[in-house]
């Protein structure tokens, strides 16, 4: 993944044999941090399972570009109140969301690969061109 906001990549495999390798995951946490305070908050392993599910669906080549993970209170209350997309109870306040964008594919091919994996949370943001993915309740959302 690569952040465009702090221009940071990360790149590292974070699961072997079945088990998580806790460096990597202390790395992605630090990566996926909340950019505007540098608040971090663990990110769930789930989610990045899903994630990794859905980028080998889509058979990418490319990095997730990653436009949001962790979210600290006060950013998701300054979000919320710019746009009514944003819930108050969102998943990214506990680690558990992301928000990406993939040059190469549409929000829907992104989507549709996300719904067929049947893991967790898929929103459409079309006109903002990103997908959200959540390891909360298998649902979606928008256009």
């Amino acid at each position: 993944m690569y952040s465009e906001r702090t221009g940071e990549r990360i790149d590292t495999i974070y699961w072997v044999q079945g088990e998580y390798i806790p460096e990597a995951l202390q790395e992605i946490t630090y990566f996926m941090r909340d950019w505007r305070d540098d608040d971090m908050k663990a990110i769930n392993p789930r989610t990045l399972d899903f994630l990794a599910a859905v980028h080998n669906l889509v058979e990418a080549d490319e990095p997730y570009m990653l436009l949001s993970g962790f979210r600290s209170q006060r950013t998701n209350r300054m979000l919320a109140s710019r746009s009514g997309n944003v819930a108050t109870n969102s998943l990214h306040l506990v680690g558990e969301a992301a928000d990406i964008r993939l040059r190469s594919r549409s929000v829907n091919q992104v989507a549709r690969a996300a719904e067929a994996c049947n893991i967790g949370g898929v929103g459409r943001y079309s006109r903002s061109n990103f997908v959200h993915l959540d390891c909360g309740n298998v649902r979606s959302w928008g256009a």
